[in-house]
């Protein structure tokens, strides 16, 4: 068979991150360098006889070419089967989904996830394995060491492929199919959720708006909300994906996403407001006045609310959240008598914990949220989730939230955080930090003391693996915790987040909680003595 062999000079910078291997668009475009990175996959995780593998991404520039270039490499490497999403899209939960209900034996993911698109913009590739979740750390590391030691990569050169057309033609050996990449999702959706009281709530004169940011959940919104739920037309806005998102920064974050806030706010505000990612796995809910759920109140309440859900019926087995994540579950877990487990950032670390049994729900800080339908975050199951809620309890966005609030108190968050820093000095920061943690407790700082501090480490107890130095916890009183901890998912230069959050109990529950915020990040800078190690007096970014 036709299969071309090209020499490569092997880089030195492909180590996934939390969410696959990032880097500026234009890296990815270097000749070789894609194709290094795919055939280290293809090497460490080499297809079993008659193996499925699905390709598939979020419609960013390069994406086209990328998935045709990653389709030869796999027909190359012997896979028999590859199914490949229409104009080369695949939301990450799509992905997930297809992966399971095939038995397929992984999923190569074309996204960046939230960063920007574009030319100039940035670019990624994620590897899923047969459980359609993304490879462990053992698997990502194998193939970091792999990348940096091959001699060539390989493609097959025969046969045509056409992205736009549904059906299957032949690459070699190997069968090649364009597939719908909405409908198999979509019926998946629609077996969790009762969707006739959706429906009801819809037709009620409820209005929402979902914003889909021209990433890849145009067209699955689109088929959701506006096909099978009878949402009006143009529910669904920026519906249309673009290589650049339009130019937007597809983060489901109210900063970026001005048309749906607007929507939201006035005395014709919408009832319900929601957005997702570039690739789908995040997502944004939003109430009248413009009245943002935090990703940890999010989580507790799906948590303190799935048996509404008939999926859910019968209760969850447990919940998980990412360490820098609101304790605001941990709380619900307790009162249900369920494990909530508290693992480092990553969606990986959750997969095993799904696969034993242990979990049912999980989320974390960054507006990812999901269930063990799926091995990834699903930002339009939330959303759907959400709908589900309303329609069965019969209150707004704000109302449900007040009432979760009334009964368990609510753990006030904001995060911080510092941008554009060198890697070397963030690093030493960092190492700076962990040093001053011995004889933390006690210490007075602000308005509070330090009950204690710690460089958060984690065993998975179905696996055993494990991970360190995934961030530094300070547990103070009255009952707050900052966390600091370095960015895996940039594709250049280092960020610093601080997690911020202070505990309100029931009878303060409404109140305006900036003050107390605002207290605990002077705090978090001077524990930390963030101005003078790094350069910095205030955040870049403050979310929440």
């Amino acid at each position: 068979m036709p299969i071309a062999v090209h020499a490569v000079t092997p880089f030195d910078d492909q180590r996934p991150g939390t969410s696959g291997l990032r880097k500026s668009t234009r890296r990815f475009m270097q000749p070789g360098y894609l194709q290094a990175f795919v055939q280290a996959i293809l090497e460490c995780d080499p297809p079993d006889p008659g193996a499925t593998l699905i390709v598939g991404g979020d419609g960013r520039f390069f994406g086209r070419e990328a998935a045709e270039t990653v389709v030869r490499m796999a027909a190359a490497a012997g896979y028999a089967r590859v199914k490949v999403g229409r104009g080369a899209l695949l939301s990450t939960p799509a992905a997930s989904n297809l992966v399971r209900a095939t038995g397929a034996q992984g999923a190569v993911i074309l996204s960046a996830s939230h960063n920007p698109g574009g030319p100039d913009g940035d670019f990624g590739v994620k590897y899923n394995t047969a459980s359609g979740g993304p490879a462990p750390e053992s698997l990502t590391e194998a193939i970091f060491a792999r990348s940096k030691a091959l001699a060539d990569w390989r493609v097959e050169t025969d046969g045509e492929i056409d992205l736009d057309r549904l059906g299957e033609t032949r690459v070699g050996g190997c069968a090649v199919e364009v597939i719908d990449p909405v409908t198999a999702y979509a019926d998946l959706m629609e077996s969790l959720f009762d969707f006739p009281a959706i429906r009801g709530l819809l037709a009620s004169g409820f209005r929402m708006r979902f914003d889909a940011m021209h990433a890849v959940t145009g067209p699955y919104a689109t088929e959701l909300l506006e096909r099978r739920l009878g949402a009006p037309a143009g529910t669904v806005m920026n519906a249309t994906p673009l290589p650049d998102f339009g130019g937007g920064h597809p983060d489901p974050h109210p900063e970026h996403a001005p048309g749906l806030m607007a929507a939201m706010t006035g005395p014709d505000a919408l009832d319900f407001g929601a957005a997702s990612d570039g690739d789908g796995d995040r997502n944004m809910i939003v109430g009248p006045g413009g009245f943002v759920v935090s990703p940890g109140d999010s989580l507790a309440i799906l948590t303190a609310l799935a048996d509404r859900v008939p999926a859910y019926a019968g209760g969850v087995a447990g919940v998980a959240r990412s360490m820098p994540t609101a304790r605001a579950a941990d709380r619900v877990a307790r009162a249900l008598g369920v494990d909530c487990f508290e693992t480092p950032t990553g969606w990986k670390w959750f997969v095993s914990l799904m696969d034993a049994g242990r979990i049912t729900l999980c989320g974390e800080e960054s507006f990812g949220t999901g269930s063990n339908h799926v091995r990834e975050k699903d930002g339009l199951w939330a959303v759907l989730f959400w709908l589900n809620l309303l329609a069965a309890e019969g209150v707004g966005v704000r109302e449900l939230v007040m009432r979760h609030w009334t009964r368990f108190g609510r753990d006030a968050y904001r995060r911080e955080d510092y941008e554009g820093l060198e890697t070397g000095p963030a690093e030493a920061f960092m190492q700076a930090l962990r040093g001053r943690l011995d004889d933390a407790a006690g210490r007075a700082s602000g308005p509070f003391s330090v009950v204690r501090a710690d460089d958060f480490a984690y065993v998975d107890p179905v696996d055993g693996a494990g991970a360190a130095g995934q961030g530094v916890r300070v547990m103070l009183s009255p009952d707050a915790r900052i966390t600091y901890r370095l960015s895996g998912t940039g594709s250049s230069g280092a960020t610093l987040r601080v997690y911020l959050e202070t505990y309100l109990p029931p009878e303060r529950a409404d109140a305006d909680a900036a003050a107390d915020l605002d207290a605990l990040s002077a705090t978090s800078r001077a524990f930390a003595d963030v101005g003078d190690l790094l350069g910095r007096e205030a955040p870049s970014v403050v979310t929440g």
